[in-house]
């Protein structure tokens, strides 16, 4: 079973570049815990399962290249990501998963571990529309075996993302 702790502002949080960056903005969120399995098939649907928390509930960080250019990806781990709908959310003719090493470089977190939030450079962001039909949602808040669980208008506005329909179920 996962662990779970309050953040708020006033705590002078410590941790990931993600739960520091939502204590610096005055976001309230829950950070989650959980013994994280290397052997697990998939990051999200071992967070999901552990914390409790439905799949369409808990969202994937994926970072693509559009046109030559990373952006991060924010969809559920219940579906996959639509390249084709990523390029046309920014504008982009074309859009390939990006070299993971590349990834972790530009955003300074592992594969599996990668927030949107806090990361190393600010990348543009997309999040899928589904997280707004939820009062929260869980991401990644920067290491394996922990999620942060933040309202979709938070996640929106601290990734400075745009949402559209770029999952498929």
């Amino acid at each position: 079973m996962a662990k779970t702790k309050k953040q708020r502002a006033s705590q002078g949080s410590t941790g990931t570049p993600a739960t520091v960056a939502l204590t610096r903005a005055g976001a309230e969120f829950t950070v989650h815990s959980y013994e994280h399995d290397p052997a697990a098939a998939s990051y999200g649907q071992e967070a999901a399962e552990l914390m409790g928390v439905e799949p369409e509930r808990v969202f994937k960080t994926l970072v693509a290249e559009v046109d030559g250019a990373l952006t991060v990806a924010v969809v559920p781990v219940a579906g996959t990501l639509d390249l084709k709908a990523l390029a046309a959310a920014v504008g982009g003719k074309r859009a390939v998963m990006a070299d993971p090493a590349a990834a972790e470089r530009s955003t300074g977190y592992v594969r599996g571990g990668i927030s949107p939030l806090g990361q190393r450079k600010r990348l543009p962001t997309v999040v899928d529309t589904s997280a707004t039909t939820f009062e929260t949602v869980c991401v990644s808040a920067g290491r394996r075996g922990l999620e942060i669980e933040l309202t979709p208008t938070d996640l929106v506005t601290h990734t400075a993302a745009r949402t559209a329909p770029i999952a498929r179920r």
